[in-house]
C-alpha cells in the first residue's frame, strides 16, 4: 500500500496526495508489476514497495518459508542447506522478519485495546545464551481464553543451584534482569489487558507486587508449581487437573518449536537478542497461523459429533 512521498523535506511528506502515476516496472524477483509514482510537489519518484518491509530486498519468494520452518524446529543451518541460501542471508532474512513481526503484533495490539483480555496468565520458561552457565528467563504473557500470546521477554539472570558458584567463578556475578524486564512488559501490555483482569501464575515470590503495581484492581490467584508430566514434556504437569495448563502448553509449544529451546539439542543462543528475535518471530506464527488451525480443528470436530 502506498503511504506518500518518502522525501523528508517534502511538505507532504508520507501523505497520499499531490502524486501521480509514473509507469511500472517488472519486478523479476517474484514476478510482479509495481506501481511508480512521482510527488507533484518535491518531483521524488518512488513506487508502491518502497515503504515495505522488504524494500530493495532480494530473494522475496523464501520469506513466507524460512518464517514457516524457523517457527517450526528447524535450525538456521538446516535452512541454508535446503533452500539453497548462504548462511548470511539467512540471517538478514531473520533479522528482517523479526522485525515485521514485532511491527504485526502492535498492530494487533491496537485491535485488542477494543476487547481487552479479561483472563491472563503469565510464566518463566528457563534457557541459556551460549552455555548452561549463563542462564536467560523468557518471561511469557498470555490471555488463555483467547488462546493468544500478548508478549515475552528475554532476560539475563544469574546461575542458580549446584552451577552457581561455577558460573561466578568461570564469568563473574551476572546481573538479573528478570524483574526489570517483565515489569517493562505487564507496563507495555496495560492498554490490552483490562483493570480488573484475573491473573494466575505459580508462587514466585515478584509476580504479586509486579501485578499489584500495574493492575491494583485486578484478582491475583497462585498456584503451586508441580513436576512435569512425563520426561522431555517439559512444562506440562503430571497432575490430573493444571490451572495453569494454558501457560504450560504454550510454553511447552516454545520447547517443541523453537530448535534452540529443545530439551536435549546442539542448537544454542550465542546472543540474547538472536533469542528475542527467535521468539517474536514464533509468537507471530503462532497468533496469525497456529492458534487458528488449532479452533478449525475443534470446529470440524463438533461437526463430526453432531452428525
Amino acid at each position: 500500500m502506498n503511504t506518500g512521498c518518502p522525501n523528508q523535506e517534502c511538505k507532504i511528506y508520507l501523505q497520499n496526495v499531490f502524486q501521480k502515476k509514473d509507469g511500472h516496472y517488472f519486478r523479476a524477483d517474484d514476478s510482479r508489476f509495481v506501481q511508480r509514482y512521482k510527488c507533484k510537489i518535491c518531483g521524488k519518484k518512488y513506487s508502491s514497495s518502497t515503504h515495505k518491509f522488504e524494500y530493495r530486498q532480494k530473494k522475496r519468494r523464501f520469506n513466507q518459508r524460512i518464517k514457516e520452518d524457523y517457527a517450526g524446529g528447524k535450525s538456521m543451518n538446516r535452512l541454508s542447506l535446503n533452500l539453497g541460501l548462504h548462511p548470511k542471508t539467512i540471517q538478514r532474512k531473520i533479522e528482517y522478519l523479526a522485525k515485521k513481526a514485532r511491527y504485526s503484533e502492535r498492530e494487533r495490539q491496537k485491535i485488542l485495546k477494543e476487547e481487552k483480555a479479561i483472563q491472563v496468565q503469565f510464566d518463566d520458561l528457563i534457557t541459556s545464551v551460549h552455555t548452561k552457565l549463563k542462564p536467560v528467563s523468557v518471561s511469557v504473557v498470555i490471555a488463555p481464553k483467547e488462546r493468544l500470546i500478548l508478549g515475552a521477554v528475554v532476560s539475563e539472570i544469574p546461575a542458580f543451584g549446584k552451577i552457581a558458584e561455577i558460573s561466578r567463578r568461570k564469568y563473574g556475578r551476572r546481573k538479573n534482569k528478570h524483574t526489570k524486564n517483565l515489569d517493562l512488559l505487564l507496563e507495555n501490555l496495560r492498554p490490552v489487558i483490562a483493570p480488573n483482569a484475573e491473573f494466575k501464575t505459580d508462587e514466585h515470590k515478584r509476580y504479586p507486587e509486579l501485578i499489584q503495581k500495574h493492575y491494583p484492581k485486578s484478582t491475583h490467584l497462585k498456584f503451586k508449581g508441580e513436576r512435569a508430566a512425563v520426561a522431555g514434556f517439559g512444562e506440562l504437569k503430571s497432575k490430573r487437573f493444571d490451572p495453569l495448563f494454558a501457560i504450560n502448553q504454550i510454553l511447552a509449544m516454545f520447547r517443541a518449536n523453537i530448535n534452540r529451546l529443545f530439551r536435549r539439542s546442539w542448537n544454542t543462543t550465542k546472543k540474547e537478542n538472536h533469542l528475542q528475535d527467535h521468539i517474536d518471530i514464533f509468537i507471530n506464527y503462532f497468533n496469525e497461523v497456529l492458534r487458528n488451525q488449532s479452533r478449525k480443528v475443534r470446529k470440524r470436530n463438533k461437526v463430526k459429533l453432531i452428525h
